[in-house]
Protein backbone atom coordinates (compact mmCIF):
# COMPACT_ATOMS: atom_id res chain seq x y z
CA UNK A 1 0.00 0.00 0.00
CA UNK A 2 2.90 2.34 0.73
CA UNK A 3 4.12 2.20 -2.85
CA UNK A 4 0.56 2.80 -4.13
CA UNK A 5 0.35 5.92 -1.99
CA UNK A 6 3.70 7.02 -3.37
CA UNK A 7 2.39 6.64 -6.92
CA UNK A 8 -0.80 8.53 -6.12
CA UNK A 9 1.04 11.36 -4.40
CA UNK A 10 3.59 11.67 -7.19
CA UNK A 11 0.88 11.51 -9.84
CA UNK A 12 -1.11 14.14 -7.98
CA UNK A 13 1.89 16.45 -7.79
CA UNK A 14 2.86 15.71 -11.37
CA UNK A 15 -0.67 16.38 -12.61
CA UNK A 16 -0.51 19.76 -10.91
CA UNK A 17 2.79 20.31 -12.65
CA UNK A 18 1.27 19.32 -16.00
CA UNK A 19 -1.34 22.02 -15.57
CA UNK A 20 1.44 24.42 -14.69
CA UNK A 21 3.52 23.27 -17.65
CA UNK A 22 0.65 23.98 -20.03
CA UNK A 23 0.18 27.45 -18.55
CA UNK A 24 3.95 28.05 -18.51
CA UNK A 25 4.35 26.85 -22.10
CA UNK A 26 1.53 29.09 -23.31
CA UNK A 27 2.76 32.08 -21.33
CA UNK A 28 6.42 31.56 -22.30
CA UNK A 29 5.51 31.12 -25.96
CA UNK A 30 3.33 34.22 -25.69
CA UNK A 31 6.27 36.21 -24.32
CA UNK A 32 8.59 34.85 -27.00
CA UNK A 33 6.07 35.49 -29.77
CA UNK A 34 5.37 39.01 -28.53
CA UNK A 35 9.07 39.83 -28.47
CA UNK A 36 9.95 38.14 -31.77
CA UNK A 37 7.02 39.62 -33.70
CA UNK A 38 7.10 43.07 -32.06
CA UNK A 39 10.86 43.65 -31.82
CA UNK A 40 12.23 41.26 -34.48
CA UNK A 41 14.74 38.39 -34.49
CA UNK A 42 17.71 40.52 -33.40
CA UNK A 43 16.05 41.81 -30.22
CA UNK A 44 14.51 38.39 -29.61
CA UNK A 45 17.97 36.83 -29.66
CA UNK A 46 19.33 39.42 -27.21
CA UNK A 47 16.40 38.99 -24.80
CA UNK A 48 16.72 35.20 -24.95
CA UNK A 49 20.46 35.26 -24.33
CA UNK A 50 20.23 37.66 -21.36
CA UNK A 51 17.17 36.20 -19.63
CA UNK A 52 18.53 32.68 -20.01
CA UNK A 53 21.96 33.85 -18.85
CA UNK A 54 20.35 35.28 -15.70
CA UNK A 55 18.37 32.08 -15.13
CA UNK A 56 21.42 29.88 -15.73
CA UNK A 57 23.73 31.98 -13.53
CA UNK A 58 21.14 31.87 -10.74
CA UNK A 59 21.75 28.14 -10.42
CA UNK A 60 25.26 28.95 -9.24
CA UNK A 61 24.38 32.02 -7.17
CA UNK A 62 21.85 30.01 -5.16
CA UNK A 63 25.02 28.40 -3.76
CA UNK A 64 23.44 24.95 -3.95
CA UNK A 65 21.02 25.90 -1.18
CA UNK A 66 17.86 25.05 -3.12
CA UNK A 67 18.67 21.35 -3.57
CA UNK A 68 20.39 21.11 -0.19
CA UNK A 69 17.25 22.39 1.52
CA UNK A 70 14.95 20.17 -0.53
CA UNK A 71 16.91 17.10 0.56
CA UNK A 72 17.24 18.29 4.17
CA UNK A 73 13.53 19.09 4.53
CA UNK A 74 12.52 15.76 2.96
CA UNK A 75 14.71 13.80 5.36
CA UNK A 76 13.66 15.74 8.47
CA UNK A 77 9.97 15.65 7.54
CA UNK A 78 10.20 11.91 6.82
CA UNK A 79 11.61 11.40 10.32
CA UNK A 80 9.02 13.73 11.90
CA UNK A 81 11.63 16.20 13.18
CA UNK A 82 9.60 19.34 12.37
CA UNK A 83 11.43 21.67 14.73
CA UNK A 84 14.68 21.14 12.79
CA UNK A 85 13.35 22.55 9.51
CA UNK A 86 12.67 26.29 9.76
CA UNK A 87 16.09 27.49 10.88
CA UNK A 88 18.10 25.76 8.11
CA UNK A 89 15.66 27.10 5.50
CA UNK A 90 16.08 30.67 6.80
CA UNK A 91 19.88 30.33 6.77
CA UNK A 92 19.85 28.88 3.27
CA UNK A 93 17.77 31.77 1.91
CA UNK A 94 20.12 34.32 3.44
CA UNK A 95 23.17 32.62 1.94
CA UNK A 96 21.58 32.33 -1.51
CA UNK A 97 20.38 35.95 -1.54
CA UNK A 98 23.74 37.27 -0.32
CA UNK A 99 25.68 35.40 -3.01
CA UNK A 100 23.17 36.38 -5.71
CA UNK A 101 23.22 40.06 -4.73
CA UNK A 102 27.00 40.10 -5.00
CA UNK A 103 26.81 38.48 -8.43
CA UNK A 104 24.18 41.01 -9.54
CA UNK A 105 26.41 43.92 -8.53
CA UNK A 106 29.37 42.43 -10.38
CA UNK A 107 27.21 41.80 -13.46
CA UNK A 108 25.95 45.37 -13.49
CA UNK A 109 29.46 46.76 -13.14
CA UNK A 110 30.75 44.52 -15.96
CA UNK A 111 27.84 45.25 -18.33
CA UNK A 112 30.07 46.49 -21.16
CA UNK A 113 32.28 43.41 -21.00
CA UNK A 114 29.22 41.12 -21.02
CA UNK A 115 27.79 42.90 -24.06
CA UNK A 116 31.10 42.43 -25.82
CA UNK A 117 31.30 38.76 -24.78
CA UNK A 118 27.93 37.98 -26.39
CA UNK A 119 28.46 40.37 -29.33
CA UNK A 120 25.35 42.37 -28.37
CA UNK A 121 25.00 45.56 -30.45
CA UNK A 122 25.14 48.71 -28.35
CA UNK A 123 21.80 49.93 -29.70
CA UNK A 124 20.05 46.75 -28.56
CA UNK A 125 22.03 46.11 -25.38
CA UNK A 126 21.74 49.46 -23.60
CA UNK A 127 20.65 48.79 -19.99
CA UNK A 128 19.70 45.23 -20.94
CA UNK A 129 22.52 43.53 -18.99
CA UNK A 130 21.83 45.62 -15.90
CA UNK A 131 18.12 44.78 -16.17
CA UNK A 132 18.92 41.05 -16.29
CA UNK A 133 21.18 41.28 -13.22
CA UNK A 134 18.25 42.59 -11.14
CA UNK A 135 16.62 39.14 -11.35
CA UNK A 136 19.37 37.21 -9.54
CA UNK A 137 18.51 37.77 -5.82
CA UNK A 138 14.82 37.17 -6.44
CA UNK A 139 15.46 34.04 -8.49
CA UNK A 140 17.55 32.69 -5.61
CA UNK A 141 15.06 33.44 -2.84
CA UNK A 142 12.05 32.13 -4.77
CA UNK A 143 13.71 28.85 -5.65
CA UNK A 144 15.01 28.10 -2.14
CA UNK A 145 11.57 28.69 -0.59
CA UNK A 146 9.87 26.61 -3.30
CA UNK A 147 12.42 23.83 -2.82
CA UNK A 148 11.56 23.79 0.88
CA UNK A 149 7.86 23.29 0.11
CA UNK A 150 8.72 20.51 -2.36
CA UNK A 151 10.73 18.86 0.39
CA UNK A 152 7.38 18.56 2.17
CA UNK A 153 6.12 16.78 -0.98
CA UNK A 154 3.87 19.73 -1.82
CA UNK A 155 3.95 20.64 -5.50
CA UNK A 156 1.09 23.12 -5.83
CA UNK A 157 3.16 26.12 -4.73
CA UNK A 158 5.71 25.41 -7.47
CA UNK A 159 2.75 25.28 -9.83
CA UNK A 160 1.37 28.61 -8.61
CA UNK A 161 4.68 30.48 -8.54
CA UNK A 162 7.27 28.84 -10.81
CA UNK A 163 5.29 27.23 -13.60
CA UNK A 164 2.24 29.46 -13.92
CA UNK A 165 2.75 32.69 -12.01
CA UNK A 166 6.12 33.96 -13.19
CA UNK A 167 5.67 33.30 -16.96
CA UNK A 168 2.18 34.83 -16.98
CA UNK A 169 3.40 37.81 -14.99
CA UNK A 170 6.25 38.31 -17.47
CA UNK A 171 3.71 38.66 -20.29
CA UNK A 172 1.66 41.15 -18.25
CA UNK A 173 4.71 43.19 -17.31
CA UNK A 174 5.93 43.13 -20.92
CA UNK A 175 2.75 44.76 -22.10
CA UNK A 176 2.79 47.30 -19.27
CA UNK A 177 6.48 48.08 -19.75
CA UNK A 178 6.15 48.52 -23.52
CA UNK A 179 3.58 51.25 -22.95
CA UNK A 180 6.50 53.26 -21.53
CA UNK A 181 9.39 51.98 -23.65
CA UNK A 182 9.16 49.35 -26.39
CA UNK A 183 12.79 48.29 -26.09
CA UNK A 184 14.99 45.29 -25.45
CA UNK A 185 15.99 46.44 -21.97
CA UNK A 186 12.36 46.89 -20.91
CA UNK A 187 11.60 43.33 -22.07
CA UNK A 188 14.45 42.04 -19.88
CA UNK A 189 13.46 44.23 -16.93
CA UNK A 190 9.91 42.85 -17.09
CA UNK A 191 11.43 39.36 -16.69
CA UNK A 192 13.39 40.44 -13.60
CA UNK A 193 10.40 42.14 -11.99
CA UNK A 194 8.31 39.02 -12.52
CA UNK A 195 10.80 37.16 -10.29
CA UNK A 196 10.54 39.87 -7.63
CA UNK A 197 6.82 39.18 -7.32
CA UNK A 198 7.42 35.41 -7.53
CA UNK A 199 9.85 35.52 -4.59
CA UNK A 200 7.29 37.35 -2.43
CA UNK A 201 4.67 34.71 -3.27
CA UNK A 202 7.09 31.84 -2.55
CA UNK A 203 7.89 33.32 0.87
CA UNK A 204 4.19 33.66 1.70
CA UNK A 205 3.46 30.02 0.86
CA UNK A 206 6.45 28.72 2.83
CA UNK A 207 5.46 30.74 5.89
CA UNK A 208 1.92 29.41 5.64
CA UNK A 209 3.17 25.80 5.81
CA UNK A 210 5.86 26.32 8.46
CA UNK A 211 4.31 28.83 10.87
CA UNK A 212 3.02 26.16 13.26
CA UNK A 213 6.40 24.52 13.87
CA UNK A 214 8.97 25.35 16.50
CA UNK A 215 12.26 26.76 15.21
CA UNK A 216 15.00 24.92 17.08
CA UNK A 217 18.58 26.17 16.61
CA UNK A 218 20.79 24.16 14.32
CA UNK A 219 22.84 21.51 16.10
CA UNK A 220 26.66 21.58 15.96
CA UNK A 221 27.84 20.32 12.60
CA UNK A 222 24.49 20.80 10.81
CA UNK A 223 25.58 23.91 8.95
CA UNK A 224 28.85 22.29 7.93
CA UNK A 225 26.98 19.24 6.64
CA UNK A 226 24.64 21.45 4.65
CA UNK A 227 27.54 23.41 3.16
CA UNK A 228 29.48 20.25 2.27
CA UNK A 229 26.48 19.01 0.33
CA UNK A 230 25.81 22.39 -1.29
CA UNK A 231 29.45 23.13 -2.15
CA UNK A 232 29.75 20.79 -5.16
CA UNK A 233 26.11 21.36 -6.05
CA UNK A 234 26.51 25.10 -6.73
CA UNK A 235 28.90 24.79 -9.71
CA UNK A 236 27.20 21.58 -10.85
CA UNK A 237 23.83 23.36 -10.99
CA UNK A 238 25.38 26.12 -13.09
CA UNK A 239 26.96 23.58 -15.43
CA UNK A 240 23.65 21.69 -15.73
CA UNK A 241 21.92 24.78 -17.08
CA UNK A 242 24.85 25.84 -19.23
CA UNK A 243 24.54 22.54 -21.08
CA UNK A 244 21.21 23.76 -22.47
CA UNK A 245 22.63 27.06 -23.68
CA UNK A 246 26.44 26.91 -24.04
CA UNK A 247 26.27 26.14 -27.75
CA UNK A 248 24.01 29.19 -28.21
CA UNK A 249 26.49 31.39 -26.34
CA UNK A 250 29.34 30.06 -28.50
CA UNK A 251 27.28 30.54 -31.66
CA UNK A 252 26.96 34.26 -30.88
CA UNK A 253 30.66 34.54 -31.76
CA UNK A 254 30.21 33.19 -35.28
CA UNK A 255 26.64 33.85 -36.46
CA UNK A 256 24.52 36.85 -37.38
CA UNK A 257 21.95 38.25 -34.95
CA UNK A 258 19.15 36.78 -37.11
CA UNK A 259 20.74 33.30 -37.02
CA UNK A 260 21.16 33.55 -33.26
CA UNK A 261 17.46 34.38 -32.98
CA UNK A 262 16.54 31.34 -35.09
CA UNK A 263 18.73 29.02 -33.03
CA UNK A 264 17.25 30.48 -29.84
CA UNK A 265 13.86 29.42 -31.17
CA UNK A 266 15.26 25.96 -32.03
CA UNK A 267 16.44 25.46 -28.46
CA UNK A 268 13.15 26.72 -27.03
CA UNK A 269 11.17 24.34 -29.22
CA UNK A 270 13.48 21.39 -28.53
CA UNK A 271 13.35 21.87 -24.80
CA UNK A 272 9.55 21.75 -24.68
CA UNK A 273 9.71 17.96 -24.41
CA UNK A 274 11.83 18.23 -21.25
CA UNK A 275 9.10 19.99 -19.29
CA UNK A 276 7.27 16.80 -18.28
CA UNK A 277 10.54 15.19 -17.19
CA UNK A 278 11.29 18.24 -15.07
CA UNK A 279 7.82 18.03 -13.57
CA UNK A 280 8.24 14.39 -12.55
CA UNK A 281 11.78 14.97 -11.28
CA UNK A 282 10.73 17.85 -9.03
CA UNK A 283 8.04 15.69 -7.43
CA UNK A 284 10.18 12.53 -7.30
CA UNK A 285 13.20 14.19 -5.64
CA UNK A 286 11.94 14.29 -2.02
CA UNK A 287 10.89 10.63 -2.27
CA UNK A 288 14.42 9.70 -3.36
CA UNK A 289 15.97 11.51 -0.39
CA UNK A 290 13.46 10.08 2.09
CA UNK A 291 13.47 6.45 0.83
CA UNK A 292 17.25 6.32 0.43
CA UNK A 293 17.75 7.73 3.93
CA UNK A 294 15.51 4.95 5.30
CA UNK A 295 17.24 2.24 3.23
CA UNK A 296 14.13 1.28 1.20
CA UNK A 297 16.02 0.56 -2.03
CA UNK A 298 13.53 -1.87 -3.57
CA UNK A 299 10.67 0.57 -3.12
CA UNK A 300 12.81 3.31 -4.68
CA UNK A 301 13.72 1.03 -7.61
CA UNK A 302 10.06 0.30 -8.38
CA UNK A 303 9.21 3.99 -8.31
CA UNK A 304 12.17 4.81 -10.56
CA UNK A 305 11.19 2.22 -13.17
CA UNK A 306 7.53 3.21 -13.24
CA UNK A 307 8.07 6.96 -13.31
CA UNK A 308 10.71 6.82 -16.03
CA UNK A 309 8.39 4.76 -18.24
CA UNK A 310 5.48 7.11 -17.60
CA UNK A 311 7.70 10.09 -18.44
CA UNK A 312 8.67 8.59 -21.79
CA UNK A 313 5.10 7.53 -22.54
CA UNK A 314 3.70 10.99 -21.82
CA UNK A 315 6.37 12.73 -23.90
CA UNK A 316 6.22 10.64 -27.07
CA UNK A 317 3.15 12.32 -28.67
CA UNK A 318 4.74 15.78 -28.41
CA UNK A 319 8.04 14.39 -29.66
CA UNK A 320 6.33 12.93 -32.73
CA UNK A 321 4.74 16.27 -33.61
CA UNK A 322 8.06 18.08 -33.33
CA UNK A 323 9.77 15.50 -35.53
CA UNK A 324 7.07 15.38 -38.21
CA UNK A 325 6.31 19.13 -38.33
CA UNK A 326 9.51 21.01 -37.38
CA UNK A 327 8.94 23.80 -39.93
CA UNK A 328 5.46 24.54 -38.61
CA UNK A 329 6.69 24.49 -35.01
CA UNK A 330 9.37 27.08 -35.78
CA UNK A 331 6.81 29.12 -37.71
CA UNK A 332 5.12 29.77 -34.34
CA UNK A 333 7.95 32.18 -33.58
CA UNK A 334 7.29 34.24 -36.70
CA UNK A 335 7.90 34.21 -40.44
CA UNK A 336 11.56 35.19 -39.93
CA UNK A 337 12.40 31.97 -38.06
CA UNK A 338 12.68 29.60 -41.01
CA UNK A 339 15.87 27.69 -41.64
CA UNK A 340 16.17 25.92 -38.30
CA UNK A 341 14.62 22.57 -39.33
CA UNK A 342 17.83 20.50 -39.39
CA UNK A 343 19.11 22.02 -36.15
CA UNK A 344 15.80 21.30 -34.39
CA UNK A 345 15.81 17.64 -35.44
CA UNK A 346 19.38 17.25 -34.17
CA UNK A 347 18.53 18.89 -30.83
CA UNK A 348 15.47 16.65 -30.47
CA UNK A 349 17.62 13.52 -30.81
CA UNK A 350 19.68 14.51 -27.79
CA UNK A 351 16.68 15.63 -25.76
CA UNK A 352 14.91 12.33 -26.36
CA UNK A 353 17.81 10.51 -24.69
CA UNK A 354 17.54 13.08 -21.90
CA UNK A 355 13.89 12.04 -21.48
CA UNK A 356 14.59 8.32 -21.85
CA UNK A 357 17.01 8.25 -18.91
CA UNK A 358 14.42 9.80 -16.59
CA UNK A 359 15.22 11.53 -13.31
CA UNK A 360 18.64 9.92 -13.08
CA UNK A 361 20.42 13.21 -12.33
CA UNK A 362 18.04 14.04 -9.47
CA UNK A 363 18.52 10.55 -8.03
CA UNK A 364 22.28 11.02 -7.98
CA UNK A 365 22.17 14.31 -6.08
CA UNK A 366 19.34 13.32 -3.72
CA UNK A 367 21.36 10.35 -2.44
CA UNK A 368 24.20 12.74 -1.61
CA UNK A 369 26.58 12.06 -4.53
CA UNK A 370 27.03 15.74 -5.37
CA UNK A 371 30.76 15.31 -5.91
CA UNK A 372 30.25 12.80 -8.70
CA UNK A 373 27.46 14.97 -10.08
CA UNK A 374 29.93 17.85 -10.33
CA UNK A 375 32.54 15.67 -12.06
CA UNK A 376 30.07 14.57 -14.75
CA UNK A 377 28.77 18.10 -15.33
CA UNK A 378 32.27 19.59 -15.52
CA UNK A 379 33.34 16.97 -18.06
CA UNK A 380 30.12 17.47 -20.03
CA UNK A 381 30.54 21.24 -20.13
CA UNK A 382 34.13 20.88 -21.30
CA UNK A 383 33.00 18.50 -24.06
CA UNK A 384 30.20 20.87 -25.07
CA UNK A 385 32.60 23.81 -25.34
CA UNK A 386 35.14 21.85 -27.37
CA UNK A 387 32.49 20.58 -29.78
CA UNK A 388 30.78 23.97 -30.08
CA UNK A 389 34.00 25.90 -30.80
CA UNK A 390 34.98 23.22 -33.32
CA UNK A 391 31.63 22.88 -35.10
CA UNK A 392 29.99 26.33 -34.93
CA UNK A 393 32.52 28.11 -37.24
CA UNK A 394 32.16 25.28 -39.78
CA UNK A 395 28.48 24.37 -39.70
CA UNK A 396 26.72 27.26 -37.94
CA UNK A 397 23.59 26.41 -35.99
CA UNK A 398 23.65 22.76 -37.15
CA UNK A 399 27.10 22.43 -35.60
CA UNK A 400 25.84 23.98 -32.38
CA UNK A 401 22.96 21.49 -32.39
CA UNK A 402 25.33 18.54 -32.79
CA UNK A 403 27.41 19.77 -29.84
CA UNK A 404 24.24 20.08 -27.76
CA UNK A 405 22.92 16.64 -28.66
CA UNK A 406 26.15 14.66 -28.27
CA UNK A 407 26.83 16.24 -24.89
CA UNK A 408 23.39 15.42 -23.51
CA UNK A 409 23.58 11.81 -24.63
CA UNK A 410 26.97 11.13 -23.03
CA UNK A 411 26.17 13.11 -19.87
CA UNK A 412 22.93 11.27 -19.14
CA UNK A 413 24.38 7.82 -19.77
CA UNK A 414 27.26 8.59 -17.41
CA UNK A 415 24.75 9.47 -14.66
CA UNK A 416 22.80 6.32 -15.36
CA UNK A 417 25.93 4.22 -14.81
CA UNK A 418 26.71 6.05 -11.55
CA UNK A 419 23.19 5.58 -10.18
CA UNK A 420 23.34 1.86 -10.95
CA UNK A 421 26.71 1.61 -9.20
CA UNK A 422 25.97 3.66 -6.07
CA UNK A 423 22.24 3.12 -5.54
CA UNK A 424 21.70 -0.24 -7.29
CA UNK A 425 18.57 0.87 -9.13
CA UNK A 426 17.87 0.79 -12.86
CA UNK A 427 15.00 2.44 -14.79
CA UNK A 428 14.37 -0.18 -17.51
CA UNK A 429 12.42 -3.43 -17.78
CA UNK A 430 10.51 -5.30 -20.48
CA UNK A 431 7.39 -3.16 -20.00
CA UNK A 432 9.05 -0.51 -22.18
CA UNK A 433 8.43 -2.73 -25.21
CA UNK A 434 4.72 -1.95 -24.83
CA UNK A 435 5.46 1.60 -25.99
CA UNK A 436 6.48 0.46 -29.50
CA UNK A 437 2.97 -0.12 -30.89
CA UNK A 438 1.44 3.22 -29.79
CA UNK A 439 4.56 5.07 -30.91
CA UNK A 440 4.41 3.48 -34.35
CA UNK A 441 0.70 4.25 -34.65
CA UNK A 442 1.22 7.88 -33.66
CA UNK A 443 4.16 8.26 -36.05
CA UNK A 444 2.29 6.86 -39.06
CA UNK A 445 -0.84 8.87 -38.31
CA UNK A 446 1.14 12.09 -37.87
CA UNK A 447 3.07 11.57 -41.12
CA UNK A 448 -0.06 10.78 -43.15
CA UNK A 449 -2.00 13.79 -41.87
CA UNK A 450 0.97 16.13 -42.24
CA UNK A 451 1.44 15.00 -45.83
CA UNK A 452 -2.26 15.29 -46.67
CA UNK A 453 -3.16 18.65 -45.12
CA UNK A 454 -2.53 21.74 -47.18
CA UNK A 455 -3.33 25.37 -46.54
CA UNK A 456 -2.26 27.34 -43.51
CA UNK A 457 0.77 26.16 -41.55
CA UNK A 458 -1.12 26.46 -38.24
CA UNK A 459 -3.92 24.18 -39.48
CA UNK A 460 -1.27 21.68 -40.56
CA UNK A 461 0.44 21.79 -37.16
CA UNK A 462 -2.76 21.46 -35.14
CA UNK A 463 -4.12 18.70 -37.35
CA UNK A 464 -0.90 16.72 -37.14
CA UNK A 465 -0.75 17.08 -33.37
CA UNK A 466 -4.38 16.13 -32.80
CA UNK A 467 -4.33 13.02 -34.97
CA UNK A 468 -0.97 11.85 -33.60
CA UNK A 469 -2.21 12.19 -30.02
CA UNK A 470 -5.50 10.38 -30.69
CA UNK A 471 -3.83 7.49 -32.52
CA UNK A 472 -1.17 7.16 -29.83
CA UNK A 473 -3.62 7.19 -26.91
CA UNK A 474 -6.05 4.72 -28.51
CA UNK A 475 -3.33 2.18 -29.29
CA UNK A 476 -1.74 2.74 -25.87
CA UNK A 477 -5.01 1.87 -24.15
CA UNK A 478 -5.24 -1.34 -26.16
CA UNK A 479 -1.61 -2.51 -26.31
CA UNK A 480 0.50 -0.19 -24.16
CA UNK A 481 -0.91 -0.62 -20.67
CA UNK A 482 0.91 -2.91 -18.26
CA UNK A 483 -1.12 -5.40 -16.25
CA UNK A 484 -0.82 -3.26 -13.13
CA UNK A 485 -1.93 -0.15 -15.04
CA UNK A 486 -4.84 -2.06 -16.55
CA UNK A 487 -6.05 -3.24 -13.13
CA UNK A 488 -5.71 0.25 -11.67
CA UNK A 489 -7.57 1.75 -14.62
CA UNK A 490 -10.42 -0.75 -14.20
CA UNK A 491 -10.56 -0.02 -10.50
CA UNK A 492 -10.66 3.72 -11.11
CA UNK A 493 -13.41 3.30 -13.72
CA UNK A 494 -15.44 1.18 -11.30
CA UNK A 495 -15.11 3.78 -8.55
CA UNK A 496 -16.16 6.55 -10.91
CA UNK A 497 -19.23 4.57 -11.98
CA UNK A 498 -20.11 3.80 -8.37
CA UNK A 499 -19.83 7.50 -7.57
CA UNK A 500 -22.60 8.25 -10.03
Amino acid sequence: MGVNRDYLNILSGTSQNVVGIVVAAIATFAAQLLISNRLGPESYGVVTVLTQAAFVISFATRAGMDMAILRDVAIEAGAGRWARIRTPVARAVLIAVAVSTGAALVGGAAADAIRSLFSIPEALGEWAVESAAVALPFLAAANVWLSATRGLKIMRYTLYVFWAGQPVLWVVLLLVGWSFSETTWMSVLAYSLSWLVASAAAFYFWRREAKGWDAAPMEPGDMGRLMRYAGPRAPAALFSQLLFWTDLFVLTRYATDAEIGVYSAVLRAGQVIVLFLTSVSLMFSPYVADLHNRGETQRLDRLFKTLTRWTIAATIPLFLVLVIAPDEVLRLFGSDFAGGRAALLIVLAGQFINIATGSVGFVLIMVGRTGWDLVVYAASLALNLVLAFWLCPRYGMEGAAVANSVTFVLSKWARLALVERFVSIWPYDRDYLRLLAPTGAGLVAAWLVHSAIGGMWLTKLLGTGFVAAVAYVLVYLVAGLTEVERRNLKGLTARLRAGR
